[in-house]
């Protein structure tokens, strides 16, 4: 692992943060998906010194989250078609604001020998979020467990952890529906998972910001996208990705004029 280690730069870059740099490929509708925001769970001024606002632990744990918002009303129930195969439907039917077609595009059913088990059916979202570093940073996708609403779903949220310096494939909302009878309802805006960063050194921190588009980076990606296809345990893949992975391929996104950083 050292060795690993020992191969890119030291991670934390500019005042002790690692960069980590998110982007969406250009896509239909690109506009519903929202940039990745920072977890805030402070309400308002610290009422006493002893108060959870002030607490270091709860600061440094938040400090390192940031949350994904849902980019449609979310509001689905399950039914079996004619053949018994289960499948989500929307639960206002034609008053959705998504339409059938939008739902086809949106919405996976994974085919039961896939589930983890065979009463918990899986329905997934391919998001256009990919993250990248050019440090050793592993991003893990997480519940949005500080959020009241999250709670109270029919299921589960499937994470997963993986290196963004070499894999910046795109995200996946895996949702494992465990009360079959129960709606799913998340609205548009609303938490719809986390993301935490890890590199090599324990308190370095994040810096995340909007990554340009470039054409290495959108060449460099697509080797990424789709290997699923073709081959079990793909992060077997993974030390030749680093090795062909171009030197600074991240390069922040310039603010347009008159904006502020």
């Amino acid at each position: 692992m050292r060795k690993l280690f020992e191969r890119f730069k030291p991670s934390g870059g500019r005042n002790g943060r690692a960069r980590v740099g998110w982007f969406i490929l250009p896509q239909e509708a690109g506009f519903i998906w929202a940039p990745p925001r920072p977890v805030t769970t402070q309400t308002g001024p610290a009422n006493s010194a002893k108060s959870v606002n002030l607490c270091p632990a709860v600061l440094d744990h938040e400090a390192r989250l940031f949350e994904i918002p849902c980019p449609v009303d979310l509001e689905l129930t399950l039914q079996r078609d004619q053949y018994g195969n289960l499948g989500p439907v929307a639960t206002k039917g034609n008053q959705s604001p998504v339409n059938d077609i939008g739902w086809s595009k949106l919405l996976s059913m994974t085919p039961p020998q896939h589930w983890r088990n065979p009463n918990k059916p899986l329905l997934q979202v391919i998001t256009p979020y990919r993250f990248l570093s050019d440090e050793l940073v592993y991003m893990n996708q997480l519940p949005a467990f500080l959020n009241f609403e999250a709670n109270s779903l029919p299921g589960l949220l499937i994470g997963g952890r993986f290196p963004i310096d070499a894999w910046p494939r795109p995200l996946m909302w895996a949702f494992e529906w465990h009360d079959t009878n129960a709606p799913l309802s998340i609205r548009r805006g609303e938490p719809w998972f986390y993301l935490k960063f890890e590199s090599p050194s324990p308190a370095s921190k994040v810096r995340l910001f909007q990554a340009q588009v470039t054409p290495e980076l959108e060449k460099f990606s697509a080797n990424v996208d789709s290997v699923t296809n073709y081959v079990n345990k793909t992060f077997s893949l993974i030390p030749f990705a680093r090795e062909q992975k171009p030197a600074d391929l991240l390069v922040e996104m310039k603010p347009k004029r008159g904006s502020s950083d």
